[in-house]
């Protein structure tokens, strides 16, 4: 017997019962998957980030490491890793670039070497740029497009003294407020020459760096300063200490000299970038306290002792402020 269809006395009721069986329909069909718009890894801004470049006693890069072979201590008590990466969370680099009168010369090159170098980031990663001279100031805010970075450097013009500790302060601030959840590079180039008077100290710049979870980096080039620049320099040498500033908040310094040009030590500077394992924590309550807290990361006893058998290049600790403290 063939199959007696509903009969429906009203458009109203037609819809009614269309529209249920629409619902049903669609309940029993899965729709696809949806693909995700954005990066896949996010990083809760209360995780603690620490950087890590682990050198075996030959100062080679040791690449293979797992979480469980590191050991971390807060303040010296034991930490719980809860995020373990190498290079997969997005960057967030601030360049930092001398434009006083003494790196004239390198400020071609430059264009040349950011723009090949600042390639091999991930096309998620953003990079801004600041210059200065006796000033900071905000060139380029954070962009996925290196392009309009290496552009801008090829407008510039140096000239000025050298106020260093300015421009490293100001990057600092800006990418703790920019990139609260991305791993944060400070990259400093200069001749680390200090001729202007500082606004804010070394001590400064190493606290707000460290607020800002930024390692500090220093592209060395060779400068070109008068006999009474480098005796201003040797004046604030104690003020400007470049050397402090990085090996505190877990950077290092390329000497372009030493790695034969500023491509190369650009270069070499990104690949290490690459080869640094993330490990996040989340501090217990005595840790969150306003003030300074000491790290110390290390590896298991297995792998012998640290500064003999191997070395770790991070921050030696953390910072938080009186206002970040009192908001938790």
């Amino acid at each position: 017997m063939p199959t007696r269809l509903p009969r429906f006395t009203n458009l109203s009721t037609l819809t009614r019962h269309l529209s249920t069986v629409l619902l049903a329909f669609s309940l029993a069909v899965p729709l696809p998957a949806q693909e995700p718009s954005g990066p896949a890894i996010k990083v809760d801004v209360n995780l603690l980030l620490v950087e890590a470049t682990v050198k075996d006693r030959a100062g080679r890069i040791l690449k293979d490491l797992k979480q469980d072979d590191f050991l971390l201590d807060a303040d010296g008590q034991p930490q719980s890793i809860s995020h373990f990466s190498r290079d997969q969370l997005p960057l967030a680099v601030a360049l930092v670039l001398d434009l006083s009168g003494s790196i004239e010369p390198f400020l071609r090159p430059l264009r040349y070497a950011t723009l090949t170098a600042l390639k091999s980031l991930k096309p998620e990663d953003q990079v801004a740029l600041f210059t200065f001279t006796e000033d900071a100031q905000l060139r380029v805010p954070l962009t996925r497009d290196k392009r309009d970075v290496s552009d801008q450097i090829e407008d510039l013009l140096a000239g000025g003294s050298t106020n260093i500790n300015q421009g490293l302060y100001d990057a600092a601030v800006y990418l703790r407020r920019e990139a609260p959840a991305a791993r944060r590079i400070i990259v400093l180039i200069s001749d680390n020459v200090a001729t202007a008077p500082i606004s804010v100290s070394t001590d400064d710049v190493i606290e707000q760096a460290l607020e800002a979870d930024a390692a500090i980096y220093s592209i060395k080039v060779p400068g070109r300063n008068p006999p009474e620049a480098k005796a201003m320099a040797k004046l604030l040498r104690r003020s400007s200490n470049i050397n402090k500033m990085t090996a505190d908040t877990g950077g290092e310094i390329f000497d372009m000299e030493k790695e034969g040009s500023l491509f190369v030590s650009l270069q070499t500077l990104i690949e290490r970038l690459k080869t640094r394992y993330t490990l996040g924590f989340y501090p217990a309550q005595q840790g969150q306290a306003a003030g300074f807290h000491r790290l110390n990361l290390r590896l298991h006893s297995t792998f012998g002792s640290k500064g003999r058998d191997y070395s770790i290049v991070s921050k030696s600790g953390y910072s938080i402020s009186s206002s970040r403290a009192s908001s938790r």
